[in-house]
């Protein structure tokens, strides 16, 4: 059994999800849309169609359709399931992909016959105020667009406090994460496999900071030290809480969240010198 991730722009993927639906009838495979999937792509419920009200969690596989944001979409709803997200890039760069759009019909068919691995994804556990989170890729902590001044935020692994940086916000990035948002800060990139969190920050008012990758099993927090201005915590670049003057946000590395398939003989350094060599050719 089988279920479907789309991103917003159906008219783009239409072609891929009817390959799919192709695919499965094929393999004798039962694919499940929820209700937001199956408006979306107009889907009705058929032979090895199913129509449910949310996504179910219980499938084997889950087919993500879009950029990065959806994959991480994807990943983050099968946290801790033990479901296999297989991507088909429907992006710009795509770097969690498991193929290519042009690649999708053969990818389907190898993903029902199981011609894939699975790679183990870490995630931060994220938590403010009481509310928690799982972030796969990073949880940042921003400056509001609205704010008048530049946040002063505070750093401190276990109990020992790094140091205080005005900036306009501070990122903590898995490995898998560390391409993204890290990478544009300057941070290092942290190949999958290596354990930990790096730091790093945005725009810094501070010719002394520096990113820091943390050990695996410290913890992590970040307090707003800034006088009166509020600023905005955002997981895998959606905004999810306010951290008031004052508050504080606890982040730690957790193993094991996502499942994300790879084709064999796919790794990191492979696909980093594929999909960031061909940034300079992007319009």
């Amino acid at each position: 059994m089988a279920t479907v991730v789309t991103h917003r722009r159906p008219e783009e993927t239409a072609p891929a999800v009817a390959a799919l639906i192709e695919v499965a009838r094929t393999v004798g495979a039962r694919l499940v849309f929820d209700q937001t999937e199956a408006e979306k792509h107009r889907v009705e419920a058929a032979d090895g169609i199913e129509l449910v009200e949310t996504c179910p969690r219980d499938v084997d596989i889950c087919f993500a359709l879009g950029g990065d944001g959806t994959i991480l979409r994807a990943l983050r709803a099968f946290a801790g399931t033990g479901v296999p997200v297989f991507a088909v890039n429907f992006g710009q760069v795509g770097f969690l992909a498991t193929v290519d759009r042009e690649d999708a019909r053969l990818g389907f068919e190898r993903a029902f016959a199981r011609e894939f691995e699975v790679l183990s994804l870490p995630g931060i556990a994220v938590r403010v105020n009481g509310d928690s989170w799982i972030a796969i890729n990073d949880v940042s902590v921003q400056r509001q667009q609205q704010g008048q001044r530049v946040a002063t935020l505070a750093y401190a692994v276990g109990d020992d406090e790094i140091g205080r940086v005005r900036c306009d916000g501070l990122v903590a990035a898995t490995p898998a994460g560390s391409t993204g948002y890290n990478l544009a800060n300057g941070g290092p990139v942290m190949a999958w496999g290596v354990e930990g969190v790096v730091v790093s920050f945005i725009a810094p008012h501070s010719l002394t900071a520096r990113a820091l990758v943390v050990a695996p099993n410290d913890p992590l927090t970040i307090a707003n030290t800034s006088g009166d201005e509020p600023v905005d915590v955002v997981i895998d670049g959606r905004p999810v809480a306010v951290l008031g003057p004052g508050d504080r946000l606890e982040a730690r590395f957790v193993h094991n969240q996502g499942l994300l398939a790879q084709l064999e003989g796919d790794n990191f350094y492979r696909r980093l010198h594929q999909k960031f060599g061909r940034l300079a050719t992007l319009r």
